[in-house]
């Protein structure tokens, strides 16, 4: 399997399917054991060309107050307290991943999970190449201390941020870990309405951070067009995370904003469209530009009739098509010049026909 740093160059983007929790509901609504619910959904998110798919690992005690209200659309998830939720949620632990890890393996996709907590990050550390940080850690900087500390790479989300923690997570992070790092704009909203996306921020990063990768963490409710990921793209997001279910109609948790199967699609087809759009941004022609560039552009041209010995003058000389002659931009080293030989009105010069 190539790694995350490799797929990226390859491709140009890549793709995170933030599996979550959802795989808690696809087994119910299958009627089938939640990891072979996690299965399921690995299996589709590599058939449908996801480069990595994302858990979240963490146990309801160590992460919330018992006291922790909602942050979430209430009428999509009814449940008014963060432990609560949590709680429904936190079965997995250590061995559980290890089999989706070895599961992904054997698909040649990349495995992620999310830590919550100090023994997640530790057990974490044999199972996964990147470190994936939440919006919600970005403050916690003696938690990034010890992620750093695991010198592996480190993909950041930056959800309800200011500028100012995000420079005080890089800082520390980079103090301790000297690896490219990711930093993901994101909008800690649930579901975010597409007036609040605020996409600019994509190139506020890429120019506070140019040594940096940049990508986009996204809650958005998806597009029939997939319009938000093409844009977070095409503002120079390589990286795209969005929550992935097989049941968008599914109450409760991250289905409600959620890509599918045929969105995952659409989000890489239209990436590819974008990625084959904007090139290589050589500054060089292209070869398909090659006859245009000969027949298009003008060359030097003799105005008049010129006698061999004559010295050219301004007023002999005019510029036409094709560029099969000598270019316009030499005309200073022509003027003052004498002719080697008769040349007939209307003739593109050439080198063997000057002095």
């Amino acid at each position: 399997m190539k790694s995350y740093f490799e797929e990226l160059k390859k491709y140009g983007y890549y793709l995170i399917a933030e599996i979550g929790v959802n795989y808690y509901d696809i087994a119910k609504k299958y009627d089938i054991s939640l990891l072979e619910a996690a299965k399921l959904m690995i299996k589709e998110a590599k058939q449908c060309g996801i480069n990595a798919v994302k858990f979240q690992s963490y146990k309801a005690e160590k992460l919330a107050s018992k006291f922790s209200p909602a942050y979430w659309d209430l009428n999509e998830e009814s449940t008014t307290s963060q432990f609560e939720l949590f709680k429904k949620y936190d079965s997995f632990g250590k061995n559980e991943y290890k089999i989706l890890k070895d599961y992904c393996d054997t698909l040649n996709i990349m495995f992620m999970s999310t830590p919550f907590d100090f023994e997640a990050v530790d057990y974490l550390e044999e199972l996964v190449e990147v470190y994936k940080i939440s919006s919600s850690d970005i403050t916690n900087l003696p938690f990034l201390e010890y992620i750093a500390k695991k010198d592996k790479p480190i993909i950041i989300s930056t959800g309800a941020s200011n500028l100012d923690e995000i420079y005080s997570a890089v800082e520390v992070i980079k103090k301790y870990n000297k690896k490219q790092l990711t930093i993901m704009h994101c909008i800690l909203e649930y579901p975010t309405p597409l007036e609040h996306a605020n996409l600019s921020k994509i190139q506020k990063l890429l120019h506070e951070f140019p040594s940096e990768i940049i990508g986009y963490s996204d809650h958005t409710k998806p597009t029939n067009e997939a319009i938000v990921q093409e844009v977070a793209y095409a503002m120079g997001a390589v990286v795209i995370e969005k929550h992935f279910t097989l049941d968008k109609f599914l109450k409760g948790n991250d289905h409600y904003h959620a890509m599918d199967v045929k969105d995952a699609k659409e989000i890489i087809n239209k990436i590819k469209l974008i990625k084959q759009i904007k090139g290589d941004g050589l500054d060089l022609y292209l070869d398909s530009e090659k006859l245009a560039r000969e027949n298009a552009r003008r060359s030097i041209v003799a105005n008049c009739d010129i006698a061999v010995g004559a010295q050219i003058t301004p007023e002999m000389l005019t510029f036409k098509r094709p560029g099969k002659g000598i270019s316009p931009d030499k005309i200073s080293s022509i003027i003052g010049k004498h002719a080697k030989v008769d040349i007939q009105e209307d003739t593109m010069l050439q080198e063997f026909m000057i002095e």
